[in-house]
């Protein structure tokens, strides 16, 4: 009886080919759980930090940690087998200088077993990227609405509205790809905009809530299943599931007090 062959991960080289190709299928996980649902669907995994949100209730992602993203991306590297796992670096572990990017790099991807980073920002962060790529880190690029600048941006705004931002914004994503980025997120920037960056660079951009016309889109995973309390308006829930959980539990919770909840001996016996 032959053995069966293993599977093999995604590769950072396979998803920047796919410019122009299929679209690049991608989906947030943050536990074991879900990546193993995500991973045969999905191209690439982001454990996002996102996580402080949807998972450790925070207001924003500022307060995220290094180790909390290495802690969930242990966990999505454990469930999953197929998709490219990518940890986002979470703010203030990459904007200081390339050197302290590169740490904070090499160990996430270094605990995790991951196979790229993604770091926020534009033109400004061309150099650190360029940095990270020529020492070994694959980094995924993030333009447009950057959540970890919304301090700066006076919350989540739409991107590109006034189109004479609009070369600005063309020109971080030119400069993030000639840094070398392998992918660049385009997220929450007007749909003709959005386009223009496809066009301008050389390399898959990854939409959310920017054009369908990007190489590949990504979602919130608990926002596309209507588990999440806030759920972005460019946002389709494929699924709602967050009614029905709540269903399920106050069905369970009235059972317990009705005492119809199964014993042990009716359980076990």
């Amino acid at each position: 009886m032959s053995a069966q062959a293993p599977i093999k991960r995604i590769t950072v080289p396979q998803i920047a080919d796919r410019k122009g190709g299929t679209p690049i299928v991608s989906l947030t996980a943050y536990t074991a759980p879900m990546a193993a649902m995500v991973d045969a669907h999905s191209d690439f995994i982001l454990v996002g930090d996102s996580l402080g949100m949807v998972i450790h209730g925070l207001p924003s992602t500022i307060g995220v940690t290094l180790d909390m993203m290495i802690l969930h991306g242990q966990a999505v590297m454990r469930g999953s087998q197929r998709a490219m796992v990518v940890v986002d670096m979470p703010f203030g572990s990459y904007e200081e200088s390339p050197q302290q990017a590169f740490r904070n790099a090499a160990r996430i991807i270094g605990e995790t077993g991951c196979g790229a980073v993604k770091l926020e920002g534009g033109t400004r962060m061309a150099p650190t990227i360029a940095f990270l790529v020529e020492r070994g880190i694959p980094v995924m690029g993030h333009v447009g609405l950057t959540p970890q600048s919304t301090n700066v941006m006076g919350g989540f705004k739409t991107q590109g509205r006034d189109e004479a931002t609009w070369a600005a914004h063309i020109q971080d994503a030119v400069d993030v790809a000639d840094a070398g980025a392998f992918a660049v997120v385009v997220e929450g920037v007007m749909e003709p905009l959005a386009d223009r960056i496809t066009d301008a660079i050389s390399v898959p951009t990854i939409g959310i809530g920017a054009s369908a016309r990007c190489d590949g889109q990504i979602l919130v995973l608990d926002d596309m299943l209507g588990l999440s309390g806030r759920i972005p308006r460019f946002v389709k829930k494929f699924g709602d599931l967050g009614p029905r959980t709540e269903d399920a539990i106050a069905e369970y919770a009235a059972a317990v007090r009705d005492r119809s909840f199964p014993g042990d001996e009716q359980v076990y016996r």
